[in-house]
């Protein structure tokens, strides 16, 4: 039998079957939603399913890369909402770690399009739910790295740019029709990403940042802070102390952030 939101808020969650997808969407089940799961990896969705209770929830097969996918997916999942989209969650993204020239042109294409061209049609297909759902909210899952240009990172910092950059538009853009946006910008958080290794070396980019002495936050408390951003009036969001030092350093001392950044190993931003 198909689980229906009888009349519960509901929110649409993409990369939901692991990281701060999973983890948000046990936070917004917990608080009563009806939560859309959505992700390419089917066996997670059911696992996710199951995790947040088959009755709180319908699991979704969407790559975000596909924009006729995303109006078909999205159709499906207001059918149970009875036309609802309360809020609306760009999750799903993914890094490769190591010096610019190491990556592969599929490497590099793969993030380009599931980060910024991914979430460029969750937002396009999302509007006209948004836009028929009273005090909606779009969620866009932005990083650290698109506050200042990360080393190891560089075309994953370019993309998490692009989302913020794309946020604070649409926030102006969405306004007038009755939907509001917000980016929520994570430091580093334990999520399947930081299990991406550099070319030629087997370290992580979780060895590599434990390493360095820089922290790294639990999952749950991503999910925390994007509850608060589904519900606030805020544009921009932070995941962890580091990242709002990171948030200060970037606006009042790009020099000294420069200067540290060079100092450090690739990666350690």
């Amino acid at each position: 039998m198909t689980a229906s939101a009888n009349g519960r808020k509901t929110v649409f969650i993409t990369g939901a079957a692991s990281g701060i997808g999973l983890a948000s969407a046990k936070r917004f089940a917990a608080e009563g939603w009806f939560v859309g799961l959505s992700d390419i990896d089917s066996l997670g969705l059911k696992a996710a399913l199951a995790a947040i209770g088959p009755e709180n929830g319908s699991a979704h097969r969407l790559d975000v890369r596909d924009r006729y996918a995303w109006t078909g997916v999205l159709a499906d999942f207001t059918r149970q909402t009875g036309g609802r989209l309360d809020v609306l969650i760009n999750n799903a993204g993914v890094a490769r770690f190591g010096p610019f020239e190491s990556h592969e042109d599929a490497d590099i294409d793969l993030q380009l399009d599931i980060n910024i061209k991914g979430v460029i049609n969750g937002a396009r297909a999302g509007l006209p739910h948004l836009k028929a759902t009273p005090g909606s909210r779009l969620v866009n899952i932005s990083s650290c790295a698109g506050l200042y240009g990360s080393p190891g990172l560089a075309v994953y910092s370019a993309t998490k740019f692009a989302v913020r950059g794309l946020s604070e538009a649409l926030d102006v853009e969405f306004a007038p029709q009755g939907v509001s946006v917000s980016c929520v910008m994570p430091w580093f958080v334990e999520t399947p990403i930081l299990n991406a290794s550099q070319p030629g070396s087997n370290a992580n980019m979780s060895d590599v940042l434990k390493g360095g002495g820089l922290p790294v936050y639990p999952v749950e408390d991503a999910a925390e802070v994007v509850w608060r951003a589904a519900h606030g009036k805020d544009l921009h969001y932070f995941v962890g102390k580091r990242a709002k030092q990171m948030r200060f350093a970037s606006n009042h001392m790009p020099g000294s952030l420069r200067k540290q950044l060079r100092s450090r190993q690739p990666l350690t931003t």
